[in-house]
């Protein structure tokens, strides 16, 4: 990972042990710092070890701590050229005023999505779209939100003709993932990788063969490991919208990326499909007045 290595500290951070838990938050409090700062005067501010500092930076895939820092100067050089929420944090507080917050959420989403951009494998994603294009049917599992994250990317390939459906009850999701067979892809949705339904469908589709793809904000989660393929989300958490809701813009975002990948791949198709549908729901608009 040599870039989006802020937003991937961010998410993992709450799952790390504590040491190197502490060498991320004091990353995380002032990534320009970090940045200048040598290994040794990084692990006395963290309260740790240069060892642990390395341990740290392994654990993120870098070689060690002369590449991290690299990938911040590269990250926090961009956002400040950017102007990416200059001046503004990650709290909205119940008297502020509702320009205040629309400032912290524009900046929050603006990040997230350099952030899950900065991360993201476009050979993966290259990967799971040809797999999708040559498939004979395609599941999409998620519950909740991700649910909801789902049924937009059905709606999405359907509309170009891509034979796809999504399920969030966990019996319609094992039924369906148990028809799967060598060929079909079945795409797991779960923020932070830990869903029992997700997971169980999953597995259940990749036990007869269907190709298996995880979004998720984890990459060491364990849906991430059933997967065949991982495609990694990242998540900035602001007051009201924590967790799988602070992931929903960088989940639709991902699997955004898919469905261009697959519209290209399947060009004549889709334009075809576009025409096709567009005049099919025509007598259905209003007219100007």
């Amino acid at each position: 990972m040599t870039s989006g290595a802020l937003g991937r500290i961010g998410t993992e951070l709450p799952g790390l042990p504590e040491a190197l838990r502490r060498v991320g938050e004091v990353i995380l409090a002032d990534p320009a710092e970090a940045a200048r700062s040598t290994i040794i005067a990084l692990a006395e501010r963290a309260g740790s070890s240069p060892a642990t500092v390395t341990r740290f930076c392994r654990a993120f895939g870098f070689s060690g701590y002369a590449e991290l820092r690299v990938a911040l100067a590269t990250e926090t050089g961009r956002a400040a050229q950017a102007g990416w929420g200059a001046g503004v944090g990650h709290e909205i507080g119940p008297d502020d005023p509702l320009d205040s917050a629309i400032e912290v959420m524009a900046a929050a989403d603006t990040r997230l999505i350099h952030d899950t951009a900065a991360q993201l494998d476009s050979a993966v994603v290259a990967r799971v779209a040809d797999a999708i294009v040559a498939a004979s049917r395609v599941l999409l599992v998620g519950v909740s939100t991700s649910g909801n994250v789902a049924t937009m990317l059905e709606g999405r390939l359907r509309r170009i003709g891509i034979p796809g459906w999504s399920a969030g009850d966990a019996h319609v999701a094992l039924s369906d993932a148990a028809l799967l067979g060598t060929g079909d892809v079945a795409v797991g949705i779960s923020h932070r990788g830990r869903t029992r339904e997700v997971m169980e469908a999953l597995a259940e589709a990749g036990s007869h063969g269907a190709t298996t793809v995880a979004v998720t904000s984890f990459a060491r989660s364990p849906l991430a490991e059933l997967a065949d393929l991982v495609l990694t989300t990242a998540s900035r958490e602001t007051t009201f919208r924590l967790g799988g809701l602070a992931a929903v813009h960088s989940q639709l975002f991902v699997l955004d990326a898919v469905y261009v990948a697959v519209a290209q791949r399947t060009y004549e198709r889709t334009n075809e499909a576009f025409e096709r549908t567009i005049s099919a729901v025509e007598s259905h608009r209003v007219e100007r007045g």
